[in-house]
C-alpha cells in the first residue's frame, strides 16, 4: 500500500499543472476542472514544493511558465502522449476506426498541412468517413456539427471545448531579389517606413507583424500600407513579383525560398512563432477515430515545418 501511495503522490497535481498551462492561467484552469482558483493554486504550490522548483512566475494579473516549468510541461506532455498511445493500442485491438469524422481548418493551412496527413490517415482506415472543410471563418464546432478543428494562434477559453497543442509554425520576413536590388534590405523596424509592405487584412483591420527590435525582443509592429490582402497565398505571389516585403509562415514560403524567388531576411534574429491546436467539443468520451486523428496530427504536423 505504501508503494501505491508513493506512485499516487508522484502524479498528484500534474493534471492541474498541465491544465493551467493550456488554459493560460489558474482561473481558467479552475473553470475547466470545476475547482476553485485557490484549489488550483494550492495544488500547483504542492507540486512545486515536491519538485523543489518554481514552475510559474506569478503576478497579480497573470501566471507564466518559468524555464523549469516549460521543460517540465514538455516532459508531462510526452508522458501524456505515451499514456494516450497505450490506451489507443489497447483500444485498437478491440475496435476498428470507423464512422464519420468532420474536420475544420483554415484554407491554406488545411490544404497544404492538414489535408495530406488526414488523407493518409483515411487510406489506412477504409471504414472511416472523412469530411474536410476549409474556411478562414472560425466555425462553431457544436452548432456546425464538427468533430475537430485545427486552429492557429492563441486559444480563447470555453468550457464547451477542449484543446491540445500540436506545435508551432515559424513566421519569416521575406522579399524578392528584384525588390531588394531596387529598394534595399531593411535593417530595423524603423526602416520599414521606407518600404512597401504586403499586409494581411480582414474585417477592416490588419494583422500586426511581430519582429525583433533593437534589443532582440519581439515587438508588435502596426502595418500601414496601400497593399492589403485577405489571402496569404496572394501575398506570397505579390512578394515574388517584387511588390514588397511579406511576413508569412515559413511553410508557405519554403519552396519559393528554395527556388530563389524569395529571400529570407533577418535570418540571424529571433523570429515569431504561431502555435496551432486541435480543438474539439468537450465530452467524457472522445471516439477512437478522433483520438487517433489528433495523435497523427501531433506526430506529423511539426515535420511539415522542419523540412
Amino acid at each position: 500500500m505504501a508503494g501505491t501511495k508513493s506512485v499516487r503522490d508522484r502524479f498528484d497535481g500534474i493534471e492541474v499543472f498541465v491544465e493551467a498551462v493550456e488554459a493560460g492561467g489558474f482561473a481558467k484552469a479552475a473553470d475547466r476542472l470545476s475547482l476553485t482558483r485557490s484549489a488550483v493554486g494550492k495544488s500547483i504550490a504542492r507540486l512545486e514544493t515536491r519538485l523543489g522548483v518554481r514552475l510559474f512566475q506569478r503576478t497579480t494579473k497573470m501566471q507564466c511558465l518559468t524555464e523549469d516549468g516549460q521543460q517540465y510541461y514538455e516532459r508531462c506532455l510526452r508522458a501524456i502522449d505515451e499514456l494516450r498511445a497505450g490506451e489507443v493500442m489497447l483500444e485498437t485491438g478491440r475496435q476498428e476506426v470507423a464512422g464519420r469524422l468532420r474536420v475544420s481548418a483554415s484554407v491554406l493551412f488545411g490544404r497544404y498541412c492538414v489535408a495530406p496527413i488526414l488523407l493518409a490517415y483515411a487510406r489506412q482506415h477504409p471504414r472511416l468517413e472523412l469530411e474536410l472543410s476549409f474556411s478562414d471563418r472560425q466555425v462553431d464546432l457544436i452548432a456546425d456539427g464538427f468533430d475537430l478543428a485545427i486552429r492557429n494562434g492563441a486559444m480563447g477559453h470555453s468550457s464547451a471545448l477542449r484543446a491540445r497543442r500540436l506545435g508551432s509554425q515559424r513566421k519569416v520576413l521575406c522579399a524578392s531579389p528584384s525588390y531588394i536590388a531596387t529598394k534595399g534590405e531593411p535593417r530595423s523596424i524603423t526602416d520599414l517606413t521606407n518600404h512597401d509592405l504586403l499586409a494581411y487584412w480582414r474585417s477592416d483591420h490588419g494583422l500586426a507583424w511581430q519582429l525583433p527590435d533593437q534589443t532582440g525582443s519581439l515587438a508588435d509592429v502596426a502595418v500601414t500600407t496601400r497593399l492589403r490582402f485577405d489571402d496569404l497565398e496572394v501575398i506570397a505571389d505579390a512578394a515574388v513579383e517584387g511588390m514588397g516585403l511579406c511576413w508569412l509562415p515559413y511553410w508557405l514560403l519554403r519552396d519559393r525560398i528554395r527556388q530563389g524567388e524569395l529571400v529570407e531576411l533577418w535570418v540571424d534574429r529571433p523570429s515569431a512563432s504561431m502555435e496551432f491546436y486541435a480543438v474539439w467539443p468537450a465530452a467524457q468520451y472522445l471516439p477512437l477515430r478522433s483520438r487517433l486523428a489528433i495523435d497523427v496530427l501531433a506526430a506529423e504536423l511539426p515535420k511539415s515545418f522542419d523540412s
